[in-house]
């Protein structure tokens, strides 16, 4: 549920020239245990009930056979995209298993994209929007945790360390590919990889980057609109066993406000994996394990309340009417 965000407005204080000059004061209920501000301050408003480039690809005897089986095929897909953004890792295994009428119920609508169609084939990409409401009851009614909060997006740096040399820009870089690749911009994390263009080469190289040269990395956030940049150094060791490839990948965040702290992950290489194959299975489990964490902690509780007092300068009704959408586009605020 929307954390309780009571508006009322409690004052208009003597402040600034004209008559439209005031300071909004707000008494903001929030439904969330631990509530910090600067947390529900950085966060994006981007609709999370809406699934997004869901693609389907159907053949049947006829076209019209092929569209009704793809529609059906592509809302239990975006229905399955969407438990997977807001819920934990390890409720995987606890997500409801609805039929198709249940999961239309809570479709608000749907719109098609790149649409092609033969005499027996239907190709298309849809997008689905999700009635908010309905599927937090659902997943209060299965006992599950889950988030709302969108986090700004995180630039993605992926250095890469093979016999001794540190590759960022240059080619080839299969770390840098398996990002291109593996990761997501949708979600509650939007990753970013970089284009590896000129202006990015300007910006930062491999080695100020693993260093944490921290005003050449807030400069390239700042032009890719990121709210924080992660580095991700894959460190490439060979001969441990004939044939093997290891990974030693560190992770570290910066431009949060959060201390910078590193993370140290190993992937080890199986049976017939191709280093290629290697690098993509560390970056999406990379993507999977810093959603769930974001997830973790702006999940949102029902049980505890909490008033935060706010004060907001505003000059026009444009001013206040931006407040009240950013409010709402808040998912911890109930109230205001």
């Amino acid at each position: 549920m929307r954390l309780p965000v009571v508006i009322r407005r409690l004052r208009r204080p003597n402040v600034g020239a004209g008559p439209l000059a005031a300071c909004l004061f707000l008494a903001v209920l929030a439904l969330v245990a631990g509530l910090v501000w600067a947390g529900m301050a950085r966060a994006g408003t981007s609709d999370v009930y809406e699934v997004r480039d869901v693609a389907v690809d159907v053949t049947a005897e006829t076209a019209a056979q092929a569209r009704e089986q793809a529609l059906v095929q592509g809302e239990y897909m975006a229905f399955q995209r969407l438990l997977h953004r807001l819920t934990l890792l390890a409720d995987r295994n606890r997500l409801p298993v609805l039929g198709r009428e249940a999961i239309s119920t809570l479709v608000t609508d749907f719109s098609v994209a790149r649409e092609k169609t033969s005499r027996v084939r239907y190709i298309a990409s849809l997008t689905y929007h999700f009635k908010k409401g309905h599927v937090r009851r659902l997943l209060t009614d299965h006992g599950l945790s889950f988030a709302e909060t969108m986090s700004k997006p995180v630039l993605v740096l992926p250095v890469y360390q093979a016999a001794g040399a540190l590759l960022l820009w240059d080619d080839p870089n299969p770390w840098r590919d398996a990002w291109s690749t593996g990761s997501e911009t949708s979600g509650l994390v939007p990753l970013v990889p970089p284009l590896g263009d000129l202006a990015d080469v300007a910006d930062i190289g491999a080695e100020q980057a693993v260093k944490g040269d921290a005003q050449r990395l807030a400069a390239i956030a700042r032009r890719y609109g990121a709210g924080s940049t992660m580095v991700a150094q894959c460190i490439l060791h060979t001969g441990r066993a004939p044939g093997v490839s290891e990974l030693e990948v560190h992770v570290t965040r910066y431009g949060t406000v959060l201390e910078d702290q590193t993370v140290v992950m190993s992937y080890v290489g199986h049976g017939e994996e191709s280093l290629a194959d290697l690098l993509r299975r560390a970056v999406v489990h990379l993507v999977s394990q810093v959603k769930d964490n974001w997830k973790r902690d702006n999940l949102l509780r029902f049980a505890d309340q909490a008033v935060v007092p706010v004060s907001v300068p505003i000059d026009n009704l444009k001013g206040w009417l931006t407040v009240r959408q950013r409010l709402a586009g808040v998912a911890v605020i109930r109230r205001a």
